[in-house]
């Protein structure tokens, strides 16, 4: 085909396709909606402690935490290390890449150099400032680290009396020597009070009679280089307190006094333990303990003596003791005599009569001819009821037949039958009888023949 007729015919539907497609991506540039203009996130504030966390000949190992405020649109990108030598303003980018972690190691540095240190946190926002390690860093390795070695009973809050010796030895460690310094409450010790004591081992806080304002918080710190550890050490000093603020007399009732008292205005520098009440009576004037160790600030004090007249007094008591001085009750509680009317009951006797009554009736029997046997029952009654013993309803009479013993002792009754024969068998009947009436009470004998063999 001819050239000049293949290009009238691709020449039209090259227009026709740049058409199309000028049109395509007009509309879609329609559809996207174009972005406004953002101010920059706000900047976050500098990181927070960075500190020197280790060290060698070449290169220094610093540690930080993250911002206190880090924006919560931009989040945080890493942190930028910048270093420059003492006495010059040549701030130079350690870490190429920025670093997420709060720990880098400055590395490839000159031995004896002294490096001042700064860490910046970076977002999209920009640079944070700085935050600067105060003191410059010299590159050189440590021989060992110093060390604190407190001992264990100091470990916790150190109590002594006023007016005793305090002397504290604490070693510690570390290559090359420490420098130890210490601090009583945050500020220098008071050389008038106590002497520091450093030997290359340990160091000793020496005062030679404590007294209440010598209680606080002390730190030891040892120092090698940019390293230091540091140990705090509570002491106080206590004494006796002083008595309760006051005391009163409620009440007074019966045979009780109810006191109450406050706590006193000078504890001596340590709690209240407890609270000794005496008591003394007004005719003999002598102090008599009635509660030790009493926690509570009220007290009811009782078994007093009709009569007498009593004054209260109150000593406070702590770790030290009791206090030299008292609270005493500036009234008195007398316990009054109360007259009495006794109207006794008038004494009616009781009357015990009672018509008798077999609380132990008889039961049936039987026996062997020859062999002895006994009948048994029990009666009561008031007055004494009299016994009568009858067989086959005739009146036994033990005058007449020595056969038959009746004896009654103790509301008992017993009818011994001795030795009984074949005629002895029958129905016995044992009556009691008195004033307000009488009761019988029966049984049957049997008695049985000797079995021959």
């Amino acid at each position: 085909m001819d050239s000049r007729i293949l290009l009238s015919y691709l020449l039209p539907l090259t227009f026709y396709v740049n058409a199309h497609l000028t049109s395509a991506a007009a509309a879609d540039a329609a559809s996207v909606e174009v972005p406004p203009k953002h101010l920059p996130p706000p900047t976050q504030s500098e990181p927070l402690e960075v500190t020197v966390d280790d060290k060698s000949d070449t290169s220094v190992t610093i540690t930080w935490r993250p911002p206190k405020t880090i924006p919560a649109n931009s989040g945080l990108d890493g942190y930028t290390v910048e270093i420059t030598k003492e006495g010059t303003e040549d701030w130079k980018v350690a870490n190429e890449d920025l670093t997420v972690s709060c720990r880098y190691v400055i590395k490839n540095q000159t031995t004896g150099d002294r490096l001042l240190i700064r860490v910046v946190a970076v977002n999209p926002g920009g640079r944070s400032p700085p935050a600067t390690i105060a003191d410059p860093v010299l590159v050189k390795e440590v021989g060992a680290r110093p060390k604190v070695r407190l001992p264990r009973f100091l470990r916790q809050r150190y109590v002594k009396k006023v007016g005793e010796k305090i002397n504290l030895v604490i070693p510690y460690s570390g290559k090359p020597k420490p420098v130890v310094s210490w601090l009583k409450d945050g500020q220098p010790l008071d050389s008038k009070r106590a002497n520091i004591r450093t030997s290359d081992r340990d160091s000793i806080l020496f005062i030679r009679q404590a007294e209440r304002g010598d209680s606080g918080s002390y730190e030891m710190c040892v120092k090698v280089d940019d390293f230091e550890d540091k140990a705090a050490i509570i002491i106080q000093i206590i004494e006796l307190p002083g008595p309760p603020a006051s005391i009163k007399i409620v009440d007074v009732w019966g045979f009780n006094v109810a006191l109450e008292w406050t706590v006193p205005k000078d504890n001596g520098n340590t709690e209240i333990t407890g609270y000794t009440v005496q008591k003394a009576d007004k005719k003999t004037g002598d102090w008599f303990n009635i509660l030790e160790h009493y926690t509570r600030l009220n007290a009811t004090i009782s078994d007093l003596i009709m009569g007498n007249t009593y004054t209260f007094r109150i000593f406070a008591e702590n770790k030290c003791g009791l206090s030299d001085e008292c609270a005493m009750t500036k009234g008195e509680a007398t316990i009054v005599k109360e007259v009495i009317d006794y109207k006794p009951t008038p004494f009616v006797e009781h009357d015990f009569t009672e018509a008798p009554k077999f609380t132990t009736v008889l039961n049936d029997r039987s026996t062997t001819v020859g062999y002895s046997t006994k009948l048994l029952c029990s009666v009561r009654g008031c007055p004494k009821p009299k016994i009568m013993w009858m067989k086959n309803k005739m009146i036994l009479n033990n005058m007449d037949n020595p056969k038959y013993r009746m004896i009654s002792t103790g509301g008992i009754c017993t009818l011994e039958i001795r030795k009984p024969g074949p005629y002895d068998g029958g129905e016995y009947v044992c009556r009691a009888e008195n004033t307000l009436g009488k009761v019988d009470t029966g049984c049957k004998l049997e008695v049985k023949s000797k079995l021959l063999w």
